[in-house]
């Protein structure tokens, strides 16, 4: 039997028709499963890269760890949380008053805005916190022995993919150096304190303790 011209048209659009059915439908049912998947399979957590090209290093009196190449480790075992600064020149403001007769109680580290800035220590990211008239943009890193807790203040921004809750090491970018707060404009900075944490003290508690003779391998001015 043959088939007349109008047979042939039905034909070739009935196929046309399914053949667009079995297409929509694929889509419909491929996109919905994505969807499903991406709500309820749980996404790995950000990462935040090392501040450069990694190396072993062997600090005093800890074992040898690998941390980014320009880290520079103080006698403590703690990195010098802005990139580019060495011990030599650093300053003791620990103990210098500010206003309304209170003390420092951490180091200013100078340096250019936009510098890298990076944990200190091995730790948990605790608080992301944006101090009106303080500290501006900050980071409180609570270290893989909770006995310690990390401050890093007058922050430009952070590192991308950086969150609370997030385990971070030694040497990575976690921020970048500005004057947020209530920093000069003119002497940009890191803030950096170390506060010694009691059982149970939450990221705004603790004891300061002087960072200089840990990270300069000098005693302290005050």
């Amino acid at each position: 039997m043959q088939l007349n011209h109008a047979d042939i048209r039905r034909v070739s659009l009935k196929y046309v028709a399914t053949a667009l059915f079995a297409a929509v439908f694929t889509a419909v049912v491929v996109s919905a499963f994505w969807i499903w998947f991406y709500s309820v399979v749980p996404s790995a957590p950000p990462r935040v890269a090392r501040s450069g090209n990694v190396v072993a290093v062997q600090p005093k009196n800890a074992p040898p760890v690998e941390i980014a190449q320009q880290v520079v480790v103080g006698p403590a075992g703690l990195a010098i949380p802005v990139v580019g600064i060495k011990p030599e020149q650093l300053t003791d403001t620990f103990t210098q008053a500010r206003a309304n007769g209170r003390r420092h109680d951490a180091i200013d580290i100078m340096a250019a805005e936009g510098t890298p800035v990076i944990a200190a220590a091995d730790g948990t990211i605790e608080k992301l916190f944006f101090s009106h008239g303080g500290g501006g943009i900050t980071i409180y890193e609570r270290a893989t022995d909770p006995k310690w807790q990390y401050y890093y203040a007058h922050l430009q921004r952070y590192a991308p993919g950086l969150a609370e809750g997030q385990q971070v090491k030694r040497g990575q970018v976690i921020a970048f150096v500005d004057h947020t707060g209530d920093a000069s404009p003119s002497g940009p900075h890191l803030h950096f304190a170390i506060n010694e944490m009691a059982a149970g003290q939450r990221w705004w508690q603790g004891t300061p303790i002087n960072p200089y003779p840990l990270l300069a391998g000098k005693k302290a001015s005050g």
